[in-house]
Formats: C-alpha cells, structure tokens, sequence
C-alpha cells in the first residue's frame, strides 16, 4: 500500500507507534471482506508500518490459513466462522460476548490471537423480493420449513457455492429447521448474482449476509432466523501471534477502528462498493478519514 496517511485526532494513541515494522493483510474475496482489509492496512500505515496487502484470498481457508502460517500477518475474521468452520464445533454460542470469549481462548493454541471484536455481525439470513414476500407470506425460516413440506416447488433457492456445503450454510439449516429442499430446488451461483437473481424472482429465496448494502438497494426482505440456528459472526482482528508479539501496538491501533464498527457501517460501504460501484480501499480510506481515525499526510 502507499497512502500517505497520518493517525488522526481519533487514533487514540501517541506518535507512530509501527514505525519500521513490515506488515502483511489479507482477507477473502468478498466485498466486506476487501473493505475491512484494506481499513486494516491503511491504519497500519498511519501508525508508521509498511504494509504488503494480500487481500482478496478466495475462500475462507486460504485467508485463515496465510494469518495461521505467518504469511499474512493479520486479518478481521468473523468469530462464528472461527467456532464453526476453523475450530470445528457444530452448536454456536448464543452470546455474541461468550462466543468471542470461547474462539479467542481455544484459537490461540494454534498460535492465533483474537482482538476484541465489534458489533458488527454480519451473519447470514434468507431473502425475498417484494413480490414474492407478498405472494409466499412467510416471516422466518420456520415458516420457509413449513411451507417446503406444504408445497415443495415453492421453496426455490439461490445461494453460494460455499454456502450450500458449509455446515453453519445450507445442510445446517435445513437440518434445524426440518426443510425439505430437493437439490433441483437450489441453484449455486458466486455471491453477487444471488442478489441479482433473488430480486428479479429467479428464485424464491436468496441467501444473503445482513451487512450487505445491496439488501437495502434491491428492496430484499430479510426472513427472521426464529430458532436462532446462525451462528454470531461479529468481526475481530485476528493476529499472528509471533507478529504481535514483535509489533504489539497492532493492538493498539486496530481498537478503536474495530469499536466503530457496526451493522449500519458495513452497510453503508458494501452499498458504495456494491451499488455505486466505488474503489474497496477509497471507501475504506474515506471512512476512516471522516471517523478521524487517520488523516492525510
């Protein structure tokens, strides 16, 4: 990266305190994913640090495993994906608070230290269009259970390709709420097209992330998840250890960063990203101007 960037009167923390460390981010390929990478650069170089961005990993193992190895010095993960997917647990944790708490201590025996995270929880739910949440009646997932059973070829359903494997995705769900959704029912397609493809009624539902700009964008209406099946996916730094070890102001200077982070933020610039078609590290490098969280240099 080379922004010339400053910390700002929000930083929260004297000086520059990553001058002549060399840091590494990644991220998956998703556009929350890029904007939050590229926010955790951006405040690495106002602290002094040269930053070496591998952002846009596809997939989530990739991104995990490149922080876990030392090839990626930090990245912001999701703590449900951290319980679920990296730790291999089945059942979520209720409290977004205690989930934290249970990845942070078991993470760090694979040499991963977990930041405290924000309220930002951008989890997964099923969507409709208007016409469709009209036509279908229905509110939450338990409904979408019921009406699967009462008539099979309504239930149609757009989702991801790493969704439809994932056990906190699709197989979970279904098997929580008894869905019966035959695979010719589910169409698999890359996450931007679920969008497009929910609205203009292709199929009946859509999976969505509920941090997602275009949600708001397309008029989608979001299903409650009643028997609160999806796991919290709040984010948080996650850090190499041997890395933070060598440069602990990487905590420092991520906090405050990471407490401003909510549900309305992230959909504010997904939306610019996502529908207005801006630049990931311009969005990202605006908002932390405004916050005051850096400044120009």
């Amino acid at each position: 990266m080379s922004d010339n960037v400053l910390p700002g009167p929000k930083a929260g923390y004297p000086g520059r305190p990553l001058t002549g460390a060399q840091l590494t981010v990644t991220s998956k390929e998703f556009t929350e994913q890029i904007v939050l990478g590229q926010m955790m650069g951006i405040i690495f170089e106002a602290a002094g640090a040269k930053v070496i961005d591998k952002t846009s990993i596809q997939g989530s193992i990739g991104a995990r495993e490149a922080v876990k190895s030392g090839t990626a010095d930090a990245a912001y993960e999701y703590t449900g994906t951290g319980w679920i997917t990296y730790l291999g647990h089945t059942k979520p944790i209720v409290d977004p608070q205690k989930q934290w708490k249970a990845v942070r201590d078991e993470d760090r025996k694979n040499g991963i230290v977990w930041l405290p995270a924000s309220t930002l929880n951008n989890t997964y739910a099923l969507a409709l269009n208007t016409a469709n949440w009209k036509k279908l009646d229905v509110r939450n997932l338990s409904q979408v259970a019921a009406l699967s059973h009462k008539n099979p070829g309504a239930v149609t359903m757009c989702v991801e390709n790493e969704f439809a494997t994932r056990n906190d995705g699709l197989p979970g769900m279904a098997r929580a709420y008894g869905m019966n959704v035959p695979s010719t029912n589910i169409r698999k397609m890359t996450g931007g097209v679920v969008y497009t493809e929910t609205q203009k009624g292709t199929c009946a539902f859509g999976e969505v992330f509920t941090t997602d700009g275009r949600i708001k964008a397309m008029h989608l209406h979001v299903l409650a998840d009643d028997k609160h099946f999806f796991p919290n996916y709040n984010v948080a730094p996650e850090i190499n250890a041997a890395a933070l070890k060598k440069y602990p102001a990487m905590a420092e200077v991520l906090a405050p960063v990471t407490k401003a982070l909510n549900n309305t933020v992230a959909q504010e610039l997904n939306r610019k990203v996502d529908v207005d078609g801006e630049d990931p590290h311009e969005v990202a490098k605006d908002w932390l101007i405004r916050e005051g969280f850096i400044k120009e240099g």
